[in-house]
């Protein structure tokens, strides 16, 4: 609930979507090497990592998303983020090869919340242990992308 209430609330969510990662490839790509693998403190992750880890969570949102639009009731797991940011190898890879990666998940993204009508949408499940619509999965996707990308602004970049 804290991502979705990042967005304003104008049911834009797949333009959200298509321009926040425009801006997110503007602000990441052009920096450095060293500013991409810095930590701001010993237990946080990199810029690298951020990114991945932005991917990895769209990805099982998006899949949470399928799952109840097409009334599948099966409750569905939570995941570990910092396993899997542990286990990504995001730091060895290029950022425009991670930037690429999830601008390849943000097109199927937005290419599946497109297809989906109304009644689709509006179906629930239960992801986690916590009741969520399809809807909401994808303002979740939008605004967890917005909540680290200020993350990197504040912390990392100074404000910038």
């Amino acid at each position: 609930i804290m991502y979705i209430g990042l967005l304003p609330d104008d049911g834009l969510v797949l333009q959200h979507l298509h321009e926040s990662l425009s801006r997110t490839i503007e602000l990441v790509r052009p920096l450095t090497d060293e500013q991409l693998l810095h930590r701001y403190a010993a237990d946080k992750w990199t810029i690298k990592e951020i990114v991945q880890h932005i991917t990895d969570d769209e990805r099982i949102y998006a899949y949470r998303a399928l799952r109840f639009a097409r009334n599948d009731a099966t409750e569905l797991p939570g995941f570990d983020e910092k396993l899997f940011a542990s286990q990504s190898r995001a730091n060895a890879r290029s950022v425009d090869d991670l930037l690429d990666e999830l601008a390849t998940v943000r097109a199927a993204t937005i290419s599946l919340f497109a297809g989906l009508d109304d009644d689709a949408l509006t179906r629930r499940g239960i992801a986690n242990g916590n009741v969520m619509s399809v809807r909401a999965a994808a303002y979740h996707i939008a605004g967890h992308e917005l909540h680290h990308v200020n993350v990197i602004r504040e912390r990392y970049l100074d404000g910038r």
